[in-house]
Formats: structure tokens, sequence, C-alpha cells
């Protein structure tokens, strides 16, 4: 990736983070100028990268509040995300790190993100209590039950807390495998590479009345292994 282009990246993370720092302290940000901007953003990324997108599946999400679950290969699985979603209000569960980021963090915390500190078991809790108001206000979530990044795109073990919220709030989970964004931001890279072909697959939503967590926590690994490891949700 060029210097110029990621000069764009981040003037596309500014052109939405001040705005709403600034209506954060006027006391006149909107739910609704949050979810256009997060979807600029999302698409604005796919632009500037040339990203080839392939998505499918959104015919299958409910017009309800749901939890999305998808596998994690890079950074760049959420703006790819914010592209392709179908619900009208997503807000995401993440990892207390990208709090940390100057202005970016600020930002995040003003528009419902939910900050979540795996190192505290308290906070950790109030982050699902968090994000369950949410959905019931109508808000649907995403998280990546993996809990990291992945290094070579296989699926590694998936971490409850997604789950729990999901049963909690009855909340179906729509799982997601997404596959392609390690090629344009590995774990660990700097560089971006442009003009990447990236795949999305959204799944059925899974009905969690009455389901124990192994079982709902098997069925979201299966499809994400057989959407991204075995080949059928490959990008290429």
């Amino acid at each position: 990736m060029s210097l110029i282009d990621s000069v764009r990246v981040l003037g596309a993370m500014a052109r939405i983070t001040a705005p709403t720092l600034v209506e954060a302290a006027r006391g006149s940000l909107e739910r609704s100028t949050i979810d256009d901007r997060a979807r600029w953003f999302g698409r604005e990324v796919v632009r500037l990268l040339e990203v080839k997108l392939d998505s499918s599946g959104a015919e299958h999400v409910p017009p309800r509040a749901v939890v999305y679950m998808s596998n994690h290969q890079s950074h760049m699985d959420i703006p790819i995300l914010y592209a392709s979603l179908p619900s009208p209000t997503i807000r995401m569960l993440a990892k207390t790190e990208l709090f940390r980021i100057p202005l970016w963090g600020r930002g995040l915390r003003a528009a419902e993100f939910v900050e979540v500190d795996r190192g505290n078991h308290a906070r950790a809790v109030a982050s699902i209590e968090q994000a369950a108001r949410l959905i019931q206000d109508g808000v649907s979530i995403y998280l990546a039950p993996e809990g990291t990044r992945s290094r070579d795109g296989r699926i590694g073990a998936l971490k409850k807390g997604g789950f729990h919220l999901a049963v909690g709030t009855g909340a179906p989970i729509v799982p997601v495998a997404i596959s392609g964004t390690l090629a344009i931001l590995p774990r660990g890279g700097k560089a971006m590479r442009v003009g990447q072909p990236v795949r999305v697959r959204i799944g059925e939503p899974i009905d969690v009345a009455g389901r124990e967590l192994p079982s709902l926590m098997a069925q979201v690994h299966d499809f994400l292994v057989k959407n991204v490891e075995n080949g059928a949700g490959k990008a290429g």
C-alpha cells in the first residue's frame, strides 16, 4: 500500500471521529448519525483499498436485533463487515486496546461501542451487561468470539461471553465467515495491500431458545470452519 493510501484511510477515520467527538461534547450526537458514519467508513475503506468484496447472505438476517459472530483475521474485518452487514444499527464489542488509540478511542465510546477488558473480570461482565442493554434497545451487536486475530486464517477456540449475551437476551446468533482480510493487513503488519479479494458469508440465524452453550458454540465453530478453512468461503 502506498503512503498516500495510508493517509487517506487515516483521513477517513478522522472524518468520522472528529465530528462524533464534537457532537458528543455538545450533547447532540444521535445514534442514526453514528450508523451512517460507520457504514460510510466501511464503504470508503473498501473503495480506498480497492477491495474486491464478495458478500452474500444478507437476506438471512431478521429485522430485529441480533448477535453477529464472525471469525477474526485482521483489523480490516471491522470496516469490511460494516460495509457488508445489513442491520441498520450495529455496535461492536472490542478489546480495550482499540480504545487506547488517541481520539479514536474516545470516538468509539461516544458512539456506544463496547469496551471489553478481558484482564478484569468485573469490567468484562459490565461490558456484557452494557451490550445486553443495547440489544434490548434494538441495537445489533457484532463480536469475534475467538477473542483475537488469527495468524494463519485458521479458526481458534471460541470464548463463551458472546454466547452468554445471546442466550441471556434471546437474540438470535448470526454467524459470519470472512476471508481475505488477512492478505490486506495481517496480525502485526504495518502496510496494507490494495486490490485484494475478500469474501463475506452471512449464515442463517440460530435460535438460542432452549439451547445449551456447548451446542451453540459447536454450531458457530462448524460454520466458520466450513466457510473459512474448508474452502467454501475462501476469497479469490
